[in-house]
């Protein structure tokens, strides 16, 4: 090998070595930071840069994505004096490559030192359930001040979660216990208040029941009081026709004192025949009864004193007006008396005592019509 060829190969390591150092190539989301002899120059972009060789070094290739860090737990105390522990996401991304590199040496290090720091001051305040119910007040007051902190070094910090929060054992088992307590009072209070319920229900059932059953033994009452009603109207006009029927009947066979006070004394046995009658009295009419029908049989001629004609009953009987209205006198005369007899002035003496209507004479009996 000559000489010229040892040249030129070197020639051509040193154009390689030139051209290496004089390109330089940025990856996408990174930027380069470049010194001339030790004093910063420029910020290389992504993509394809030239520099001048063996005066210009890229000295910092710059992350420009944003990064994800987790810090691991750190002890607080809150207001109540209570340890926990409480570990960190911080969310950030690089916004001035320049400032990252010249304002903090290790901007890492810095945010999770600021990170303690100031979740100890923002914990401090608060006592332990606070801070186990207000993560998002302690994530936002977090990320406000990281933020406003790490600004002049080239950072925005995006985003602070709590990962956890821990207090220590003999705290998780009294949160427990309450926990119980406070599950086990809503049960009691719910099963009281569906108790509650279902009597009030039961008793609206009852009442509703009990109206129900009220207003059915009303309109039962108010039909059976109807019915009743009914047949004593059907009743009595069945006693009218029948009475009336028999007042027509003696009316058509025109009787006379005499058969009305034979009647009279046919009656008195059936009277004495009561279980329960124990004392009866007699009135005064009955003796005049009496009187009048021994005076009659008294007058009744041997042969019978009968009618010599026999009556045919299917001949019409005409009656003479003033034997009409004598007949119709006697009888209500003889109800009138039966009446006054069942009155308070009537015969009753006691207790089983039965009153009999009296039958007076009527005052003056026309003679019978042949």
């Amino acid at each position: 090998m000559t000489a010229v060829t040892i040249t030129l190969i070197l020639l051509a390591v040193l154009a390689v070595v030139v051209v290496s150092m004089t390109v330089k190539i940025v990856p996408q989301a990174r930027a380069g930071i470049v010194e001339r002899f030790g004093k910063y120059r420029a910020t290389l972009s992504a993509g394809l840069n030239v520099v001048v060789p063996f005066v210009d070094k890229v000295r910092y290739m710059i992350d420009l994505r944003e990064q994800v860090v987790s810090f691991p737990p750190q002890p607080v105390i809150t207001e109540d004096n209570l340890t926990v522990s409480i570990d960190t996401v911080i969310y950030f991304q690089v916004t001035d490559a320049v400032s990252a590199t010249y304002e903090i040496a290790d901007y890492i290090q810095a945010i999770e030192q600021l990170t303690m720091t100031t979740l100890r001051n923002i914990t401090g305040g608060m006592t332990l359930e606070h801070a186990l119910t207000s993560r998002d007040q302690i994530n936002s007051g977090l990320r406000g001040e990281l933020d406003g902190a790490t600004g002049k070094w080239g950072i925005r910090v995006n985003r602070v979660e709590l990962k956890g929060i821990d207090p220590p054992p003999s705290i998780i088992d009294a949160m427990e216990k309450q926990m119980r307590a406070e599950r086990d009072k809503r049960a009691a209070i719910l099963q009281a208040e569906g108790e509650r319920q279902s009597a009030i229900l039961t008793a609206e059932g009852d009442k509703q029941a009990q109206i129900l059953t009220a207003e059915g033994q009303k309109q039962a009452q108010i039909l059976t009081a109807q019915g009743d009603r009914q047949a004593a109207i059907l009743r009595a006009q069945g006693e009218g026709q029948a009475i009336l029927t028999v007042f027509q009947a003696i009316h058509d066979g025109n009787p006379d004192q005499k058969l009305l006070s034979y009647q009279y004394l046919q009656m008195l046995p059936k009277i004495a025949e009561g279980e329960n009658v124990s004392t009866w009295i007699i009135p005064a009419e009955v003796t005049k009864a009496l009187g009048t029908l021994g005076g009659t049989f008294g007058k009744i001629p041997t042969d019978g004193g009968g009618s010599k004609k026999r009556v045919d009953l299917d001949e019409p009987v005409v009656a003479d007006a003033t034997e009409d209205a004598d007949t119709q006198a006697a009888v209500e005369q003889a109800l009138k008396a039966a009446k006054d007899a069942e009155g308070p002035g009537g015969g009753f003496k006691g207790p089983g005592a039965v009153t009999l209507p009296s039958t007076d004479p009527p005052a003056a009996e026309g003679p019978p019509k042949a």
